[in-house]
């Protein structure tokens, strides 16, 4: 059943979700029963039609960047998940290369922190992490608001907004928050499935139930993650100490943040460094690839799964089922 009111859009004429304005032009939407509340405050920072459209043409333009040639929607695009497939780290400007895969967008009104490293815990601040690295968009706020100011439209478009034509960092930083907490993946197979609307096969059943024995943990549904940070066995890289560079806390080391499994089969490469390109290699680390005697390993992860075959494809066509083509494709989304 879906009965809970929060202030978000989902405009896509395949969602199940219904959708409804009122009166000042907020969008009203329904999300589904079994899901906890928000963390973002939708009362206090409601998501208007203009305000949507504005953070989406803002996502979408390259003139962000110092050389104008990347976009958020370079390294995040629709249609993987809004992550990228490329390559397995992020390029910036200039072909630059990052060291961290770019994480995905989706359900970000859930999670209180963000980047791999949980280095961020404000959704509208978060924007100034990539404007402003110097291997991705490399740019400053000053030179950002200097072009928005003397762009043709924009300063036209955030006065229908907030009022005034002149743009400043905070309006800017609302603007693309509008938009990126509107990417709300909830209408997957998976979805349709716990409301009754459809049936799993039978290998779908067998690997929803290996994946809540083996899985569930660390991607507790419907969520399908805890937004924590974990150790999760993947070889240590002395370049990147994970949630250590933010907390110096020894403990932190190798820690790096638990991502959403939601539209997994299209986000790939895996993993916070990219090292895996297939789904099924994804599995087997978890099998059988994981050094167990790894003092900081999750302590979830010490026992072999001991998958068989057979298994490792039920478990498989499971997170096929969290594909949200309704979201991927969502027309709303699209520049």
């Amino acid at each position: 059943m879906l009965s809970r009111l929060i202030l978000i859009f989902f405009g896509f004429t395949l969602c199940i979700v219904a959708v409804q304005w009122d009166e000042d032009e907020v969008l009203l939407a329904s999300i589904p029963d079994n899901w906890p509340d928000p963390v973002y405050d939708f009362q206090s920072h409601p998501i208007s039609k203009k305000g949507f459209e504005l953070g989406r043409k803002l996502f979408h333009d390259p003139g962000l960047s110092l050389d104008s040639t990347i976009s958020c929607a370079s390294c995040h695009s629709q249609f993987n998940a809004f992550t990228h497939v490329d390559h397995p780290v992020s390029h910036g400007i200039q072909d630059r290369i990052g060291k961290r895969n770019s994480p995905v967008l989706i359900n970000l009104a859930w999670s209180r922190n963000f980047h791999w490293d949980g280095g961020v815990v404000n959704l509208q601040m978060q924007p100034l992490n990539p404007i402003m690295n110097p291997v991705e968009m490399d740019n400053t706020i000053e030179n950002v608001l200097a072009y928005l100011n003397a762009h043709p439209e924009y300063p036209s478009l955030f006065y229908q907004i907030y009022g005034d034509s002149t743009i400043t960092t905070k309006s800017f930083l609302s603007a693309l928050e509008q938009f990126t907490v509107s990417l709300i993946s909830s209408n997957s197979k998976y979805d349709q499935f716990i409301k009754g609307d459809v049936k799993f096969t039978k290998q779908e059943k067998n690997g929803l139930k290996l994946f809540r024995k083996h899985c569930s943990t660390c991607h507790p549904e419907p969520l399908f993650t805890t937004n924590s940070f974990a150790n999760n066995g993947i070889p240590k890289d002395t370049s990147d100490l994970g949630r250590y560079g933010i907390t110096m806390q020894i403990e932190d080391s190798y820690l790096f943040k638990i991502p959403t499994l939601r539209n997994i089969a299209y986000s790939f490469p895996y993993m916070h460094n990219g090292s895996f390109k297939r789904l099924q290699d994804v599995i087997e680390h978890y099998n059988s690839g994981i050094d167990r005697g790894d003092e900081r390993l999750s302590p979830v992860l010490r026992n072999e799964m001991n998958l068989s075959d057979m298994e490792k494809k039920d478990l498989l066509a499971f997170l096929n089922t969290l594909t949200d083509k309704s979201f991927m494709f969502n027309r709303s989304f699209m520049e």
